[in-house]
C-alpha cells in the first residue's frame, strides 16, 4: 500500500450543495428543438447577455476582429497551428485505404471517409482559449472535413478577437458568436440559420459536457469529457519546485480538476506540498486551484517506479507527466493514458497550448478504452466486398447457407444457395426449379 502524504476530499463531501445539470439541459435542448432561433437567441441573453442581430460572424467582421490583434499573437497562433497540423498529417498518412484478394475474384477493401459537417466548440468563459480551435478545426480540416462550423461564446459581453483569429486561421467555414448548451443544442439540431452538423467536438464546462452525452446518438461526439486531470510521476531525481508548479498549472483549470503526485521519494512529495502551499496564495487562478488542490489533490508514496507505474495505470489520467531518470520507460510500462509527457523538457502545458498533439484527452478513467481526439475521429473507417469469380461467389454460398442455418435465419441462408444454385449446379430443395444447372 503506498504512503499517503496527502489525500483528496471524499466525493460525497464534495458533492454537496451541487445541484444536477441534467434536467435543465434536457428542457434546454427539448426548448431548442422546438424554438430554433428563438430558443437559442433567448439562452444567449439570459447566460450570456448577447442578441446580435447575427450570431455568425462576416467574413468582414473576422478580418476586423483580426486586425486588432498584436501581429506577434497572430504569428503565435500560426506557429502552434502548424505544429498541429503536421503531427495531424502524419496521423491522417499513417491510415491508408486499402484492397485485398482474399479468394480467386473476392475483392475486399477498406476506405477512410471525412466526416460530412462537424461542429468545434471553443470555450470561453472567463479565458479566451484559442488552443481548443487548433485541436479541434485544423485536426478536422486535416482530415478532410469539408465543413466544419465553430462556436465560442462572448467574454463579458466582448467578441474574443484572438480566438476568433484561430477558428479562421485553423480553417472554420462558418463562426458563431454563441456559447454553452445553447450552441450545442444549435449545431446539433439545427436552426432556421445554423445547419445541423454530424460530429461535435470540443471541450466544455458541466453544461457543454451533459449536452453532448445527451446528444449522442443524434450526433457523433469526440469524448465524454470531464474535469481536467494531471497525474506526475516522480522519482527521487526530480525538481520538487517543477512539479509543484505542474500540478498547479492544471489545477487552475477548475474546482474539479484532480492532481495527482506519485513518487518514490517522501522527502520529494513533502517539498512539493510545501511548494504548493506556498505558490497558491499568490497564484492569480487561485481561486479555482486552490479548491481543485484542497479537495482534489493528492500525494502518494510508493516503494518502486514499478509500483508507480502500475498505480498511475489504475488512475487512467488524462495526463500523465513522468519526471524521472528515464522517462521513456513510461511507454513500455503504462498502458492507461491520454497522453504521456516524458522527461523535465517537456510539460502537459506545452500539450494543452503548443506542441503539436490534441489536447482533448479522455477524462474519468476513460483512458482504459479509448485514446483523445485524433484525425480519425473525424474518418469513418467503411469497408466494401465485390464477388466476381462465380467459382468463390458458389463456395462462399454453400458455406453461407451452412452457417445461417446454424443460427436459424433461413433467409440468410438462402441467399447463399441461390449463388451456389447459379454459378455451381448446387441443388434448391426449397426452390427446385429456379436454376436447372451452373450459369443459367
Amino acid at each position: 500500500m503506498p504512503l499517503v502524504l496527502k489525500k483528496p476530499i471524499p466525493a460525497e463531501v464534495v458533492r454537496q450543495g451541487r445541484s444536477d445539470v441534467s434536467e435543465r439541459v434536457a428542457a434546454i435542448l427539448d426548448d431548442i428543438r422546438v424554438g430554433g432561433d428563438t430558443a437559442v437567441r433567448k439562452y444567449s441573453e439570459q447566460f450570456d447577455t448577447w442578441s446580435p442581430e447575427s450570431f455568425r460572424l462576416s467574413p468582414a467582421r473576422i478580418d476586423e476582429l483580426i486586425d486588432t490583434l498584436p501581429v506577434q499573437v497572430v504569428e503565435d497562433i500560426e506557429f502552434v497551428q502548424q505544429q498541429v497540423r503536421t503531427f495531424a498529417r502524419h496521423q491522417r498518412d499513417s491510415l491508408t485505404d486499402f484492397e485485398i484478394e482474399t479468394l480467386p475474384g473476392v475483392h475486399l477493401g477498406q476506405k477512410h471517409i471525412p466526416i460530412d459537417r462537424v461542429g468545434a466548440y471553443v470555450p470561453g468563459g472567463r479565458y479566451p482559449l484559442t488552443a481548443s480551435a487548433h485541436m479541434t478545426i485544423v485536426t478536422a480540416k486535416v482530415a478532410g472535413v469539408p465543413s466544419v462550423a465553430a462556436c465560442t461564446p462572448p467574454i463579458r459581453g466582448q467578441i474574443p478577437a484572438a480566438t476568433v483569429a484561430a477558428m479562421h486561421l485553423a480553417g472554420a467555414d462558418e463562426i458563431y458568436l454563441l456559447g454553452g448548451v445553447q450552441a450545442i443544442g444549435a449545431l446539433a439540431r439545427g436552426t432556421e440559420t445554423i445547419d445541423r452538423v454530424d460530429l461535435l467536438a470540443g471541450p466544455g464546462n458541466a453544461y457543454v459536457a451533459e449536452a453532448k452525452r445527451q446528444l449522442f446518438g443524434e450526433v457523433g461526439i469526440d469524448l465524454f469529457a470531464g474535469p481536467t486531470e494531471i497525474l506526475v510521476i516522480a522519482d527521487d531525481a526530480a525538481d520538487p519546485f517543477i512539479v509543484a508548479v505542474d500540478l498547479l498549472s492544471q489545477a487552475e483549470h477548475g474546482p474539479d480538476s484532480p492532481a495527482v503526485l506519485i513518487t518514490t521519494s517522501e522527502v520529494l512529495g513533502r517539498k512539493v506540498i510545501e511548494h504548493i502551499e506556498a505558490l497558491l496564495p499568490d497564484m492569480p487562478t487561485a481561486d479555482f486551484a486552490a479548491p481543485a488542490w484542497r479537495d482534489h489533490g493528492e500525494v502518494l508514496v510508493v516503494e518502486t517506479l514499478d509500483e508507480a507505474y502500475a498505480l498511475a495505470d489504475t488512475y487512467a489520467s488524462e495526463h500523465v507527466e513522468v519526471l524521472t531518470r528515464e522517462p521513456r520507460e513510461a511507454l513500455e510500462k503504462m498502458t492507461n493514458y491520454g497522453g504521456l509527457f516524458l522527461g523535465e523538457g517537456t510539460c502537459v502545458s506545452y500539450g494543452d497550448k503548443v506542441i503539436g498533439t490534441n489536447h482533448v484527452l479522455p477524462t474519468r478513467g476513460s483512458a482504459r478504452y479509448t485514446g483523445g481526439l485524433w484525425v480519425g475521429k473525424y474518418l469513418k473507417t467503411v469497408t466494401y466486398s465485390e464477388v466476381v469469380d462465380q467459382a468463390s461467389s458458389a463456395q462462399l454460398g454453400e458455406v453461407c447457407g451452412r452457417a445461417a442455418r446454424v443460427e436459424l435465419f433461413e433467409g440468410h441462408a438462402r441467399s447463399g444457395d441461390v449463388r451456389a444454385a447459379k454459378y455451381a449446379g448446387a441443388q434448391l430443395p426449397w426452390a427446385a426449379d429456379a436454376y436447372a444447372g451452373a450459369g443459367s
